[in-house]
C-alpha cells in the first residue's frame, strides 16, 4: 500500500462511523500535522483525490465537515492528524439560492454542493472579487474562515439583486441583504463589467 494510500485510510479510520451529528468541534481539536495529502478541491468545487475526481457524495460530505483553515492554507483535522490539502479558490460552491424580500429587509438563502445551507446575514456575509478578464466573483461566507463561490447561474441572479449606495461618500455598486450592504465595485466601474 502506498504512503498516500495509508494517510487516507488513516484519515477515514480516525473520522469514524457516526459522523454526520452536527459539526465536528474542530476548533477543539489539536492534532499534529502530519504532512500533505494528495486531495485538491478544484474551483468548480469537485474534490479529487490522486488526480481522480472523488464520485462519492457522502464521502465528500464528510471530508468537507472536517475542512479547516489556517492562514491561506487549508487542512482535514481530526482528533488525531491534520493533513494539508490543496484548494484552487473556494472550497465550497453554492449551487442553489432562494430570496424573499427586497432591499435590506431581503432574505437570501444558499446551498453548497455539500449541502450547507447558509442565509446572508452578520455570520455569512457576501464577498466579492473581480476576476482579471473582468466580471465579479460573488462569495458566501459558509463556516470557520471558509466561503463558497456562488456559480455562473446564480452570480447571475445575484448581481441582478444589486443597486447603488453611497458608503463612506463613495457610490458604491452591491447587494442588500438581512439589514445590510455587502459592497462590490465603485459604481464607476460598473461599464467596464
Amino acid at each position: 500500500m502506498s504512503e498516500t494510500a495509508s494517510a487516507m485510510d488513516r484519515l477515514l479510520a480516525s473520522l469514524g462511523p457516526g459522523r454526520g451529528r452536527g459539526a465536528p468541534p474542530l476548533e477543539r481539536w489539536d492534532p499534529p500535522f502530519c504532512g500533505d495529502l494528495d486531495m485538491r478541491i478544484a474551483a468548480d468545487g469537485t474534490w479529487f483525490y490522486l488526480g481522480t475526481p472523488i464520485g462519492r457524495p457522502a464521502l465528500v460530505k464528510l471530508f468537507a465537515s472536517v475542512l479547516w483553515r489556517e492562514g491561506d492554507r487549508y487542512f482535514l483535522k481530526t482528533p488525531v492528524e491534520k493533513v494539508g490539502i490543496s484548494v484552487e479558490d473556494a472550497p465550497f460552491q453554492a449551487v442553489e439560492m432562494a430570496v424573499t424580500g427586497e432591499g435590506e429587509g431581503r432574505a437570501i438563502a444558499l446551498r453548497t454542493g455539500v449541502d450547507d445551507l447558509v442565509s446572508v446575514g452578520p455570520e455569512h456575509g457576501l464577498r466579492f472579487d473581480v476576476e482579471a478578464g473582468g466580471g465579479l466573483k460573488p462569495y458566501v461566507h459558509v463556516r470557520r474562515g471558509l466561503w463558497a463561490r456562488l456559480t455562473r447561474a446564480l452570480s447571475h441572479d445575484l448581481l441582478a439583486l444589486g443597486e447603488i449606495r453611497p458608503v463612506e461618500g463613495r457610490a458604491m455598486f452591491g447587494v442588500a441583504a438581512a439589514g445590510s450592504f455587502y459592497p462590490a465595485i465603485p459604481a464607476s466601474e460598473i461599464e467596464g463589467l
